[in-house]
Protein backbone atom coordinates (compact mmCIF):
# COMPACT_ATOMS: atom_id res chain seq x y z
CA UNK A 1 0.00 0.00 0.00
CA UNK A 2 0.84 3.68 -0.58
CA UNK A 3 2.41 6.17 2.34
CA UNK A 4 0.11 8.47 0.47
CA UNK A 5 -3.39 6.31 1.05
CA UNK A 6 -4.72 5.91 4.16
CA UNK A 7 -5.51 2.60 5.64
CA UNK A 8 -8.19 0.95 6.62
CA UNK A 9 -7.74 2.12 10.54
CA UNK A 10 -7.85 5.48 9.37
CA UNK A 11 -10.41 5.56 7.32
CA UNK A 12 -13.19 6.44 9.84
CA UNK A 13 -11.19 9.04 11.72
CA UNK A 14 -10.87 11.14 8.36
CA UNK A 15 -14.79 10.71 7.76
CA UNK A 16 -15.18 11.87 10.67
CA UNK A 17 -13.13 14.75 10.21
CA UNK A 18 -14.59 15.57 6.92
CA UNK A 19 -18.30 15.89 8.69
CA UNK A 20 -17.24 18.26 11.00
CA UNK A 21 -15.40 20.51 8.84
CA UNK A 22 -18.62 20.07 6.84
CA UNK A 23 -20.50 21.38 9.63
CA UNK A 24 -18.26 24.22 10.55
CA UNK A 25 -18.71 25.76 7.31
CA UNK A 26 -21.98 25.43 7.32
CA UNK A 27 -22.59 27.20 10.66
CA UNK A 28 -19.83 29.82 9.60
CA UNK A 29 -22.27 30.27 6.40
CA UNK A 30 -25.56 30.02 8.41
CA UNK A 31 -23.85 32.83 10.95
CA UNK A 32 -22.88 35.13 7.79
CA UNK A 33 -25.96 34.54 6.39
CA UNK A 34 -27.66 35.89 9.56
CA UNK A 35 -25.49 38.97 10.47
CA UNK A 36 -25.90 40.03 6.60
CA UNK A 37 -29.83 39.87 7.54
CA UNK A 38 -28.97 41.68 10.85
CA UNK A 39 -27.06 44.42 8.61
CA UNK A 40 -30.03 44.57 6.28
CA UNK A 41 -32.79 45.01 8.45
CA UNK A 42 -31.24 47.75 10.53
CA UNK A 43 -30.36 49.51 7.12
CA UNK A 44 -34.30 48.82 6.62
CA UNK A 45 -35.22 50.56 9.72
CA UNK A 46 -33.06 53.63 9.38
CA UNK A 47 -34.43 54.64 5.96
CA UNK A 48 -38.16 53.43 6.89
CA UNK A 49 -39.22 57.01 7.93
CA UNK A 50 -37.68 58.28 4.50
CA UNK A 51 -39.74 55.21 2.34
CA UNK A 52 -42.85 55.88 4.35
CA UNK A 53 -42.88 59.64 3.54
CA UNK A 54 -42.11 58.74 0.16
CA UNK A 55 -45.20 56.52 -0.01
CA UNK A 56 -47.08 58.88 1.66
CA UNK A 57 -46.44 62.23 -0.31
CA UNK A 58 -45.81 60.81 -3.36
CA UNK A 59 -46.44 57.17 -3.79
CA UNK A 60 -50.33 56.83 -2.85
CA UNK A 61 -50.93 59.82 -4.21
CA UNK A 62 -49.53 58.79 -7.72
CA UNK A 63 -51.90 55.88 -7.99
CA UNK A 64 -54.77 57.22 -6.45
CA UNK A 65 -54.67 59.87 -9.29
CA UNK A 66 -53.95 57.24 -11.73
CA UNK A 67 -56.06 54.55 -11.10
CA UNK A 68 -59.11 57.38 -11.78
CA UNK A 69 -57.99 56.83 -15.59
CA UNK A 70 -59.95 53.39 -15.24
CA UNK A 71 -62.24 54.18 -12.26
CA UNK A 72 -65.12 56.74 -12.38
CA UNK A 73 -68.27 55.79 -10.04
CA UNK A 74 -69.73 59.22 -10.70
CA UNK A 75 -72.40 58.12 -13.22
CA UNK A 76 -72.96 54.70 -11.54
CA UNK A 77 -73.38 56.66 -8.00
CA UNK A 78 -75.67 59.74 -9.63
CA UNK A 79 -78.24 57.38 -11.36
CA UNK A 80 -78.59 54.24 -9.47
CA UNK A 81 -82.41 53.21 -10.16
CA UNK A 82 -81.14 54.26 -13.93
CA UNK A 83 -78.35 51.75 -13.89
CA UNK A 84 -80.47 49.03 -12.32
CA UNK A 85 -83.27 49.75 -15.48
CA UNK A 86 -80.91 49.41 -18.07
CA UNK A 87 -79.48 46.04 -16.70
CA UNK A 88 -81.46 44.08 -18.97
CA UNK A 89 -81.35 46.25 -21.99
CA UNK A 90 -79.68 45.20 -24.99
CA UNK A 91 -78.40 48.72 -25.76
CA UNK A 92 -80.70 49.03 -29.43
CA UNK A 93 -83.07 51.63 -30.27
CA UNK A 94 -84.13 53.47 -26.82
CA UNK A 95 -84.76 51.55 -23.79
CA UNK A 96 -88.61 51.62 -22.44
CA UNK A 97 -90.71 54.23 -20.50
CA UNK A 98 -89.14 52.50 -17.01
CA UNK A 99 -85.79 53.36 -17.89
CA UNK A 100 -87.25 57.12 -18.57
CA UNK A 101 -88.79 57.18 -15.53
CA UNK A 102 -86.15 55.83 -13.44
CA UNK A 103 -83.79 58.56 -14.75
CA UNK A 104 -86.10 61.00 -13.88
CA UNK A 105 -86.38 59.81 -10.19
CA UNK A 106 -82.66 59.83 -10.79
CA UNK A 107 -82.34 63.38 -11.68
CA UNK A 108 -84.62 65.05 -9.65
CA UNK A 109 -82.35 63.23 -6.41
CA UNK A 110 -79.43 64.56 -7.83
CA UNK A 111 -80.48 67.90 -8.36
CA UNK A 112 -82.12 67.75 -4.41
CA UNK A 113 -78.35 66.68 -3.45
CA UNK A 114 -76.73 69.21 -5.20
CA UNK A 115 -74.83 67.17 -7.47
CA UNK A 116 -76.63 67.64 -10.62
CA UNK A 117 -73.93 69.32 -12.08
CA UNK A 118 -71.20 66.59 -11.22
CA UNK A 119 -73.25 64.26 -13.50
CA UNK A 120 -73.64 66.88 -16.19
CA UNK A 121 -69.40 67.44 -16.37
CA UNK A 122 -69.26 63.56 -16.43
CA UNK A 123 -71.63 63.17 -18.46
CA UNK A 124 -70.32 65.75 -21.01
CA UNK A 125 -66.85 64.42 -20.64
CA UNK A 126 -68.03 61.15 -22.47
CA UNK A 127 -70.64 63.08 -24.77
CA UNK A 128 -69.92 66.57 -25.79
CA UNK A 129 -72.84 69.05 -25.32
CA UNK A 130 -74.50 66.38 -22.70
CA UNK A 131 -73.97 68.84 -20.15
CA UNK A 132 -76.30 71.85 -20.66
CA UNK A 133 -78.64 69.15 -21.93
CA UNK A 134 -78.65 67.96 -18.10
CA UNK A 135 -79.16 71.46 -16.58
CA UNK A 136 -81.88 72.20 -18.72
CA UNK A 137 -83.78 68.76 -18.35
CA UNK A 138 -83.13 68.75 -14.36
CA UNK A 139 -84.65 72.39 -14.75
CA UNK A 140 -87.50 71.24 -16.23
CA UNK A 141 -88.08 68.67 -13.96
CA UNK A 142 -88.29 70.97 -10.74
CA UNK A 143 -91.88 71.67 -11.21
CA UNK A 144 -93.08 68.76 -12.70
CA UNK A 145 -93.96 65.42 -11.47
CA UNK A 146 -95.43 62.57 -12.51
CA UNK A 147 -96.18 61.67 -16.04
CA UNK A 148 -95.42 65.39 -16.69
CA UNK A 149 -91.83 64.61 -15.22
CA UNK A 150 -91.71 61.95 -17.53
CA UNK A 151 -92.94 63.89 -20.74
CA UNK A 152 -91.25 67.19 -19.54
CA UNK A 153 -88.16 64.72 -19.93
CA UNK A 154 -88.65 63.05 -23.28
CA UNK A 155 -89.42 66.67 -24.98
CA UNK A 156 -85.58 67.30 -24.37
CA UNK A 157 -84.30 66.00 -27.63
CA UNK A 158 -81.02 65.14 -26.25
CA UNK A 159 -82.71 61.81 -24.67
CA UNK A 160 -84.35 60.47 -27.41
CA UNK A 161 -80.60 60.73 -29.96
CA UNK A 162 -79.04 57.59 -30.42
CA UNK A 163 -75.75 58.18 -28.74
CA UNK A 164 -77.08 59.12 -25.45
CA UNK A 165 -78.35 56.06 -23.47
CA UNK A 166 -75.52 53.95 -25.01
CA UNK A 167 -73.42 56.95 -23.48
CA UNK A 168 -75.18 56.60 -20.02
CA UNK A 169 -75.16 52.61 -19.78
CA UNK A 170 -71.43 52.60 -20.59
CA UNK A 171 -71.29 55.24 -17.38
CA UNK A 172 -72.93 52.97 -15.07
CA UNK A 173 -69.76 50.55 -15.04
CA UNK A 174 -67.27 52.16 -12.56
CA UNK A 175 -64.14 50.26 -14.15
CA UNK A 176 -64.14 51.72 -17.47
CA UNK A 177 -61.67 52.36 -20.51
CA UNK A 178 -62.98 55.31 -22.28
CA UNK A 179 -60.93 57.61 -20.69
CA UNK A 180 -57.69 55.29 -21.70
CA UNK A 181 -58.86 55.06 -24.95
CA UNK A 182 -59.56 58.33 -25.35
CA UNK A 183 -56.17 59.71 -24.60
CA UNK A 184 -55.16 57.94 -27.74
CA UNK A 185 -57.86 59.24 -30.09
CA UNK A 186 -60.19 56.21 -29.86
CA UNK A 187 -63.43 55.07 -28.68
CA UNK A 188 -65.70 51.88 -28.94
CA UNK A 189 -68.12 51.86 -31.68
CA UNK A 190 -71.89 50.27 -31.56
CA UNK A 191 -70.63 47.01 -32.43
CA UNK A 192 -68.37 46.90 -29.73
CA UNK A 193 -65.27 47.31 -31.39
CA UNK A 194 -62.61 50.09 -30.77
CA UNK A 195 -61.78 52.90 -33.44
CA UNK A 196 -60.55 55.93 -34.14
CA UNK A 197 -62.35 58.86 -33.43
CA UNK A 198 -63.49 61.42 -36.13
CA UNK A 199 -60.27 63.71 -37.52
CA UNK A 200 -61.84 66.63 -36.06
CA UNK A 201 -61.87 65.02 -32.33
CA UNK A 202 -58.32 63.62 -32.74
CA UNK A 203 -55.73 65.62 -30.78
CA UNK A 204 -53.94 64.11 -28.40
CA UNK A 205 -51.95 61.73 -30.64
CA UNK A 206 -50.99 65.06 -32.14
CA UNK A 207 -50.53 66.54 -29.21
CA UNK A 208 -48.17 63.20 -28.12
CA UNK A 209 -45.90 63.64 -31.10
CA UNK A 210 -45.36 67.11 -30.75
CA UNK A 211 -44.42 66.64 -27.09
CA UNK A 212 -41.72 63.97 -28.71
CA UNK A 213 -40.28 66.38 -31.16
CA UNK A 214 -39.99 69.12 -29.19
CA UNK A 215 -38.22 67.02 -26.47
CA UNK A 216 -36.04 65.37 -29.20
CA UNK A 217 -34.99 68.53 -30.82
CA UNK A 218 -33.81 69.76 -27.40
CA UNK A 219 -32.01 66.73 -26.10
CA UNK A 220 -30.22 67.04 -30.12
CA UNK A 221 -29.60 70.50 -29.27
CA UNK A 222 -28.29 70.61 -25.90
CA UNK A 223 -26.20 66.99 -27.26
CA UNK A 224 -24.90 69.67 -30.07
CA UNK A 225 -23.86 72.46 -27.78
CA UNK A 226 -22.78 70.30 -24.65
CA UNK A 227 -20.23 67.97 -26.03
CA UNK A 228 -17.99 70.38 -27.27
CA UNK A 229 -18.39 72.23 -23.87
CA UNK A 230 -17.96 69.27 -21.92
CA UNK A 231 -14.55 68.30 -24.06
CA UNK A 232 -13.33 71.69 -23.71
CA UNK A 233 -14.01 71.80 -19.63
CA UNK A 234 -12.31 68.57 -19.15
CA UNK A 235 -9.47 69.14 -20.82
CA UNK A 236 -8.76 72.39 -19.95
CA UNK A 237 -6.47 73.99 -16.65
CA UNK A 238 -8.17 73.41 -13.74
CA UNK A 239 -8.80 77.09 -12.56
CA UNK A 240 -10.36 77.67 -15.82
CA UNK A 241 -12.45 74.79 -15.70
CA UNK A 242 -13.69 76.02 -12.85
CA UNK A 243 -14.85 79.26 -14.13
CA UNK A 244 -16.59 77.42 -16.90
CA UNK A 245 -18.41 74.98 -14.66
CA UNK A 246 -19.20 77.83 -12.15
CA UNK A 247 -21.03 79.57 -16.04
CA UNK A 248 -22.66 76.16 -16.57
CA UNK A 249 -24.39 76.15 -13.18
CA UNK A 250 -24.83 79.73 -13.23
CA UNK A 251 -29.33 78.90 -14.54
CA UNK A 252 -29.68 76.74 -11.36
CA UNK A 253 -29.41 79.69 -9.24
CA UNK A 254 -32.16 81.28 -10.66
CA UNK A 255 -35.64 79.39 -11.03
CA UNK A 256 -37.15 78.36 -14.04
CA UNK A 257 -39.70 80.46 -14.15
CA UNK A 258 -37.08 83.25 -13.82
CA UNK A 259 -35.43 82.32 -16.94
CA UNK A 260 -38.21 81.60 -18.89
CA UNK A 261 -39.62 84.84 -18.04
CA UNK A 262 -35.77 86.07 -19.04
CA UNK A 263 -36.39 84.62 -22.76
CA UNK A 264 -39.90 86.12 -23.23
CA UNK A 265 -38.10 89.74 -23.23
CA UNK A 266 -34.97 88.56 -24.98
CA UNK A 267 -37.07 86.74 -27.84
CA UNK A 268 -39.34 89.58 -28.17
CA UNK A 269 -39.57 91.02 -32.15
CA UNK A 270 -37.56 94.11 -31.29
CA UNK A 271 -35.52 91.93 -28.39
CA UNK A 272 -31.63 91.36 -28.25
CA UNK A 273 -31.60 87.98 -30.21
CA UNK A 274 -33.27 90.00 -33.39
CA UNK A 275 -30.77 92.95 -32.43
CA UNK A 276 -27.88 90.65 -32.85
CA UNK A 277 -29.52 88.66 -35.75
CA UNK A 278 -29.88 91.70 -37.43
CA UNK A 279 -26.33 92.91 -36.45
CA UNK A 280 -23.95 90.10 -38.07
CA UNK A 281 -26.36 89.56 -40.80
CA UNK A 282 -28.25 86.31 -40.68
CA UNK A 283 -31.50 88.17 -40.89
CA UNK A 284 -32.59 91.30 -43.73
CA UNK A 285 -35.93 91.44 -41.35
CA UNK A 286 -36.85 90.83 -37.59
CA UNK A 287 -38.17 87.28 -37.71
CA UNK A 288 -41.48 86.25 -35.02
CA UNK A 289 -39.78 84.31 -32.33
CA UNK A 290 -41.87 84.53 -29.34
CA UNK A 291 -45.47 82.40 -29.34
CA UNK A 292 -42.86 80.06 -31.58
CA UNK A 293 -41.91 76.46 -31.70
CA UNK A 294 -38.06 77.96 -32.29
CA UNK A 295 -38.59 80.31 -29.69
CA UNK A 296 -39.82 77.27 -27.23
CA UNK A 297 -36.30 74.93 -28.21
CA UNK A 298 -34.18 77.61 -27.45
CA UNK A 299 -36.09 78.68 -24.20
CA UNK A 300 -35.77 74.93 -23.37
CA UNK A 301 -32.16 74.33 -24.66
CA UNK A 302 -30.94 77.11 -22.55
CA UNK A 303 -32.71 75.50 -19.12
CA UNK A 304 -31.65 71.90 -20.09
CA UNK A 305 -28.09 72.23 -21.29
CA UNK A 306 -26.44 71.61 -17.88
CA UNK A 307 -28.70 68.13 -17.66
CA UNK A 308 -26.74 66.80 -20.83
CA UNK A 309 -23.51 68.54 -19.77
CA UNK A 310 -22.88 67.56 -16.45
CA UNK A 311 -23.24 63.92 -16.84
CA UNK A 312 -21.17 63.38 -20.29
CA UNK A 313 -18.02 65.86 -18.52
CA UNK A 314 -18.70 63.18 -15.08
CA UNK A 315 -17.68 61.08 -17.58
CA UNK A 316 -14.94 62.56 -19.74
CA UNK A 317 -12.80 63.77 -16.49
CA UNK A 318 -12.16 60.28 -15.91
CA UNK A 319 -10.73 59.44 -19.18
CA UNK A 320 -6.73 59.63 -18.94
CA UNK A 321 -4.84 61.36 -21.70
CA UNK A 322 -2.46 58.91 -22.03
CA UNK A 323 -5.16 56.48 -23.61
CA UNK A 324 -5.31 59.34 -26.71
CA UNK A 325 -1.62 59.77 -26.97
CA UNK A 326 -0.94 56.03 -26.69
CA UNK A 327 -3.61 55.57 -29.69
CA UNK A 328 -1.65 58.73 -31.63
CA UNK A 329 1.76 56.51 -30.78
CA UNK A 330 0.16 53.20 -32.22
CA UNK A 331 -0.69 55.01 -35.36
CA UNK A 332 -4.01 55.86 -35.50
CA UNK A 333 -5.25 59.15 -36.18
CA UNK A 334 -7.00 61.87 -34.16
CA UNK A 335 -10.70 61.31 -35.59
CA UNK A 336 -9.81 57.46 -35.57
CA UNK A 337 -8.12 57.62 -32.27
CA UNK A 338 -11.18 59.75 -31.75
CA UNK A 339 -13.73 57.08 -32.38
CA UNK A 340 -12.51 54.30 -31.75
CA UNK A 341 -11.19 55.19 -27.85
CA UNK A 342 -13.08 58.19 -26.98
CA UNK A 343 -16.30 58.06 -28.23
CA UNK A 344 -17.01 54.22 -26.30
CA UNK A 345 -15.89 55.47 -23.03
CA UNK A 346 -17.85 58.83 -23.29
CA UNK A 347 -20.69 56.82 -24.37
CA UNK A 348 -22.54 55.95 -21.15
CA UNK A 349 -22.49 59.26 -20.13
CA UNK A 350 -24.04 60.65 -23.46
CA UNK A 351 -26.66 58.39 -22.89
CA UNK A 352 -27.18 59.36 -19.73
CA UNK A 353 -27.66 63.03 -20.23
CA UNK A 354 -29.68 62.97 -23.29
CA UNK A 355 -32.29 60.32 -21.31
CA UNK A 356 -32.52 62.84 -18.51
CA UNK A 357 -33.02 65.78 -20.59
CA UNK A 358 -35.32 63.87 -23.06
CA UNK A 359 -37.56 62.83 -20.07
CA UNK A 360 -37.55 66.35 -18.26
CA UNK A 361 -38.42 67.79 -21.86
CA UNK A 362 -41.54 65.36 -21.92
CA UNK A 363 -43.28 67.47 -18.51
CA UNK A 364 -42.43 71.03 -19.40
CA UNK A 365 -45.00 73.19 -18.30
CA UNK A 366 -44.10 76.56 -17.90
CA UNK A 367 -41.70 77.63 -20.63
CA UNK A 368 -44.75 76.24 -23.45
CA UNK A 369 -47.43 77.94 -22.03
CA UNK A 370 -45.32 81.52 -22.04
CA UNK A 371 -43.20 81.30 -24.76
CA UNK A 372 -44.98 78.70 -27.25
CA UNK A 373 -48.00 79.15 -29.05
CA UNK A 374 -51.34 78.00 -29.54
CA UNK A 375 -50.08 74.87 -31.80
CA UNK A 376 -46.96 74.55 -29.45
CA UNK A 377 -48.45 73.46 -25.96
CA UNK A 378 -46.84 70.14 -25.03
CA UNK A 379 -49.23 66.99 -23.25
CA UNK A 380 -47.98 68.20 -19.79
CA UNK A 381 -50.13 71.71 -20.59
CA UNK A 382 -53.20 69.52 -21.43
CA UNK A 383 -52.92 67.74 -17.98
CA UNK A 384 -52.90 71.00 -16.13
CA UNK A 385 -55.82 72.06 -18.49
CA UNK A 386 -57.80 69.70 -17.35
CA UNK A 387 -57.12 69.54 -13.73
CA UNK A 388 -57.33 73.19 -13.21
CA UNK A 389 -60.21 74.08 -16.02
CA UNK A 390 -62.24 71.61 -17.32
CA UNK A 391 -61.97 69.83 -13.81
CA UNK A 392 -61.91 66.52 -15.69
CA UNK A 393 -59.63 64.50 -13.19
CA UNK A 394 -59.97 61.12 -15.18
CA UNK A 395 -59.32 62.44 -18.47
CA UNK A 396 -56.07 63.92 -16.45
CA UNK A 397 -55.25 60.96 -15.34
CA UNK A 398 -55.73 58.82 -18.51
CA UNK A 399 -53.21 61.15 -20.13
CA UNK A 400 -50.52 61.23 -17.28
CA UNK A 401 -50.92 57.60 -17.13
CA UNK A 402 -50.41 57.15 -21.32
CA UNK A 403 -47.08 59.23 -21.00
CA UNK A 404 -45.70 57.47 -18.08
CA UNK A 405 -45.93 53.98 -19.87
CA UNK A 406 -43.78 55.90 -22.69
CA UNK A 407 -41.49 57.16 -20.24
CA UNK A 408 -40.72 53.73 -18.49
CA UNK A 409 -40.81 52.12 -22.01
CA UNK A 410 -38.25 54.71 -22.44
CA UNK A 411 -36.23 53.85 -19.78
CA UNK A 412 -36.42 50.41 -20.56
CA UNK A 413 -34.96 50.70 -23.46
CA UNK A 414 -31.52 52.74 -22.42
CA UNK A 415 -31.42 49.77 -19.74
CA UNK A 416 -31.62 47.25 -21.83
CA UNK A 417 -28.90 48.81 -24.43
CA UNK A 418 -26.99 50.35 -22.13
CA UNK A 419 -27.16 48.73 -18.97
CA UNK A 420 -28.18 50.41 -15.40
CA UNK A 421 -24.65 50.15 -14.49
CA UNK A 422 -23.28 52.05 -16.81
CA UNK A 423 -25.62 55.13 -16.71
CA UNK A 424 -23.61 57.85 -15.38
CA UNK A 425 -25.82 60.57 -14.49
CA UNK A 426 -23.22 62.51 -12.03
Amino acid sequence: MSALQPSESDRPTLARDRSAADTDVKSVSAALRRAEFGDRMRSLLLAAPLLVLLALSFGIPIVLLLSRAVYDPTIADALPKTTAALAGWNGQGLPGDHAFAALVADLKENQAKGTAYELAKSLNARLPGARSQVLKTVRKLESADGQAALDALKSVPFWSAPSTWPTIQSGTRSLTSFYLLSALDLRWNADGGIERVPPEQAIFIQVFLRTFFVASSVTLATLILGFPLAYLIANVPKGLAAILIVAVLLPFWTSILVRTAAWTVLLQKFGLVNDFLLLIGVTSDRLDLMYSRIGLIIAMTHIQLPFTLLPIYSVMRTIPPSQMKAAYSLGARPFTAFRRVYIPQVFPGVMAGCMLTFILCLGYYITPALIGGASDQLISNFIANYVNVELNWEMAAALSFILLVFTLALFGIFARVLGLDRLKLV
